[in-house]
């Protein structure tokens, strides 16, 4: 009988500063497998891009956004199976870790609540200043976007210098994802791993997205 490889939390830390990221074949696999893309997508902080229709409605402030609060609760929305597949990748060893990862520190939920329940969020880890986003869910229109809004105008903030989102999908080109090449996107994370950044949770929700949203330039 072969005895599986337990892999620890800070093995994950090391890989994402190496540019590596862990993912499952799927829910029911026993192992996790790492991969590093040749074209790795990235959210461009600087000046970032919010659609017209989703700047408007954040104005509304429609949810309430809570940090860390759930964690758990998190990722279990964003393994549970989607309208148009019921394949993920995040297994019980994915969940495991990144509880773990929670617990030390590194791993962080963006939720959003409609009259105290979850109805979307993100998770995603923090090393210096990068943000590797890993998933995200919804189950009321709009909810994982405002998410993603709210993600990033804390990490802009906070002066983080990285968004990685893995890859470039359609749903994020309306924010501006860019593809990277290998090398330069190992360029960026090495100066982003280093720099001095932080979350600055004790800043209010409604003071962090003022500043994205009028005190900074936003395109759409």
């Amino acid at each position: 009988m072969s005895q599986q490889f337990i892999i620890a939390p800070e093995t994950i830390i090391q890989a994402y500063t190496l540019g590596i990221f862990p993912m499952a074949a799927s829910k029911d696999a026993e192992e996790i497998q790492f991969f590093q893309p040749e074209v790795r997508g990235v959210i461009p902080l600087e000046n970032p891009r919010i659609p017209k229709k989703l700047q408007r409605l954040l104005k509304k402030q429609p949810f309430v956004i809570q940090w860390n609060q759930n964690f758990p609760a998190v990722i279990d929305g964003c393994a549970s199976p989607r309208s148009d597949t019921n394949e993920t990748w995040i297994n019980p060893t994915i969940r495991r870790l990144y509880i773990s990862l929670h617990m030390l520190g590194f791993a962080h939920s963006v939720e959003v609540y409609q009259e105290e329940n979850l109805i979307g969020g993100l998770y995603g880890v923090a090393i210096g200043g990068a943000f590797f986003g890993e998933s995200m869910f919804s189950r009321v229109s709009n909810a994982s976007k405002i998410a993603l809004c709210h993600l990033m105008a804390r990490l802009k903030y906070g002066n983080f210098k990285l968004l990685d989102a893995q890859f470039v999908s359609d749903h994020l080109i309306q924010f501006g994802v860019k593809p990277l090449e290998k090398e330069e996107f190992q360029k960026k994370l090495e100066n982003a791993i280093n720099n001095d950044s932080g979350l600055k949770l004790d800043v209010p929700e409604t003071t962090v997205l003022h500043s994205l949203l009028h005190d900074n330039k936003v395109t759409s």
